[in-house]
């Protein structure tokens, strides 16, 4: 549970931004948002103004709300000619997330708070969730926790001549059985992933809509994303790319396996990745910058002769090597080009350096790491060795 004390802090936050920025209030819809001030994901709007206590109005559930979250001032939502005598005529200009409303919904609350001037406060909000509490970072490392003791069960599993499909859900059904609260949220439009990737050389290396390096055939054209019905073989990579998601926080993780032998030239590409997670955790600390992480990620990628498949399939490549994490599995920082921010203490990434090698495979690691003062900080010790299993 949220506390308090945990809640008004990023309040107070959001409160200093909004000042210095000139915007007299926020008003949140988005349910995530909402959850991070409030500890409650109902269905509800936040109002929070530059200067005064929050107010959460609620369309349902009422009575889980109050219980739930710490905000003194919980109300039901009112009709539509009550709206806007809740809110001072004071507040001219209102700040939203314009990066995750729909159209309907800035034109509602336009026409509802009449006189007003809507500005976008997406960035706002997402630089201030990048930076984790103390709370938040402990809440991430359970999730990595629990993940990884998934991950090491695997062996026990998988086997040769299995469905794809069969062991995604040998893997789901452990995670459910941990806890795993099954949304994995995204921030980004027109994104979605259930779980995470389960595939093989065979489903590896196909393209697709997901915004990653590694995305899978899945199991027809309304889900290409995942696992899929092909039979995994002896011999060839296999990829578990999962989301632990526990008490709402995201960790991120990636693990090989291999029934049999691997390939040398995939061997080596599993060696290059593993040199770049190493170069970029050891720079993941405060003052980086997102985009020279990734320019060296790159550029270890293309000496090795492999920079055409580094981060998908060629001509399909993702263009980062690291992605933050929290509530939601696409938060900043963004280890990618146009990211001049500098990385602050506190900011989690998930660094995934992959290859997609046609007519061999995938192979890559991922880690979730902290920002500190002494570079990245892993958030599980689950070993990054391939996983070799005996036929």
């Amino acid at each position: 549970m949220l506390t308090e004390k945990e809640s008004q802090q990023r309040v107070f936050r959001l409160q200093e931004m909004l000042r210095n920025k000139g915007v007299q209030a926020a008003l949140l819809v988005l349910p995530i948002d909402i959850y991070y001030f409030t500890g409650t994901r109902q269905n509800a709007i936040l109002w929070i103004p530059a200067d005064g206590q929050p107010l959460l109005l609620v369309r349902k559930s009422l009575s889980r709300a109050r219980e739930e979250s710490p905000i003194a001032d919980i109300r039901p939502f009112p009709s539509s000619k009550e709206f806007a005598s809740v809110f001072s005529e004071a507040y001219l200009t209102i700040g939203m997330t314009f990066d995750a409303i729909p159209v309907q919904q800035h034109t509602y609350y336009s026409r509802a708070l009449p006189g007003r001037t809507f500005v976008d406060i997406s960035m706002m909000i997402r630089e201030l969730r990048s930076v984790k509490s103390p709370f938040e970072l402990e809440q991430l490392r359970k999730s990595a926790g629990k993940l990884a003791s998934v991950f090491a069960e695997v062996p026990q599993f998988l086997k040769a001549g299995m469905r794809e499909l069969d062991l995604s859900a040998e893997m789901e059904y452990r995670l459910r059985k941990a806890g795993h609260e099954g949304y994995v949220r995204m921030r980004a439009f027109n994104q979605e992933l259930f779980f995470g990737l389960a595939v093989s050389s065979s489903g590896g290396a196909d393209g697709g809509f997901f915004d990653g390096p590694v995305t899978g055939k899945g199991l027809s054209s309304a889900s290409p994303h995942g696992a899929s019905y092909d039979e995994i073989l002896v011999n060839k990579p296999i990829l578990l790319d999962y989301a632990g998601v526990f008490n709402g926080y995201i960790a991120d993780m990636t693990r090989m396996f291999v029934i049999g032998s691997l390939d040398a030239e995939l061997q080596r590409a599993f060696d290059v990745a593993i040199d770049i997670q190493e170069m970029v955790s050891q720079a993941m600390k405060p003052g980086a910058i997102s985009e020279e992480l990734f320019l060296a990620a790159a550029s270890m990628a293309d000496k090795a002769g492999l920079g055409s498949c580094f981060m998908g399939m060629p001509g399909e490549q993702a263009k980062f090597v690291g992605h933050g994490v929290g509530l939601e599995l696409d938060e900043l920082p963004v280890l990618a080009k146009g990211f001049t921010a500098p990385l602050q203490a506190g900011q989690v990434i998930a660094v995934e350096p992959k290859f997609v090698i046609p007519g061999k495979g995938v192979i890559g690691i991922e880690n979730t790491f902290i920002v500190t003062d002494d570079g990245g900080q892993r958030l599980s010790d689950l070993p990054d060795d391939i996983v070799f299993l005996e036929v």
